[in-house]
């Protein structure tokens, strides 16, 4: 199964581009505000503050980019962000028969992807990636294949 998010990266480059002239609008609002006009008094802060706020969400919600194949013999997973300099993009791909579990863990607006695959070194190794940006379709699709993983390797063990 393939599952990706990679045709809404212009939506997402909207998004930033948007956030980032509310931010640049509101600092200039707020200094216009400070200097000539004052019609705002103590509330010319929330200016540069909201978009400010809206911007750290986009931010934390991680990497918006995720991208999972699963045909063939190996998991690729890809999670990169839209602008590349933020974050280093994560690219991993092993033999199916590697993966021990999954965990979804979704606090408020933010979802993560653990993986764990058995390794020669250390017994095993916990892989993060950042889903936040799948659609509940897409987060389901990729914890059906997950499982179907998961329970083959669980069946060729025992």
């Amino acid at each position: 199964m393939r599952l990706s998010n990679r045709k809404k990266a212009p939506v997402y480059n909207f998004f930033n581009t948007l956030l980032l002239i509310m931010l640049s609008a509101g600092i200039t609002g707020f200094i216009l505000d400070k200097m000539r006009f004052n019609i705002l008094e103590g509330k010319s802060y929330l200016l540069i503050i909201i978009p400010l706020v809206l911007l750290i969400i986009f931010y934390l919600n991680g990497r918006q980019i995720f991208e999972y194949d699963s045909d063939g013999e190996a998991l690729h997973f890809k999670n990169r962000n839209i602008i590349p300099f933020l974050n280093k993009p994560l690219s991993d791909e092993f033999p199916k028969y590697k993966l021990i579990k999954y965990e979804v863990v979704s606090v408020l607006f933010l979802r993560r992807l653990y993986v764990t695959i058995s390794s020669k070194n250390s017994g095993s190794t916990i892989l993060t990636y950042e889903t936040s940006y799948l659609t509940r379709k897409e987060a389901n699709d990729l914890k059906i294949s997950l499982n179907k993983v998961v329970n083959a390797n669980k069946e060729k063990r025992h």
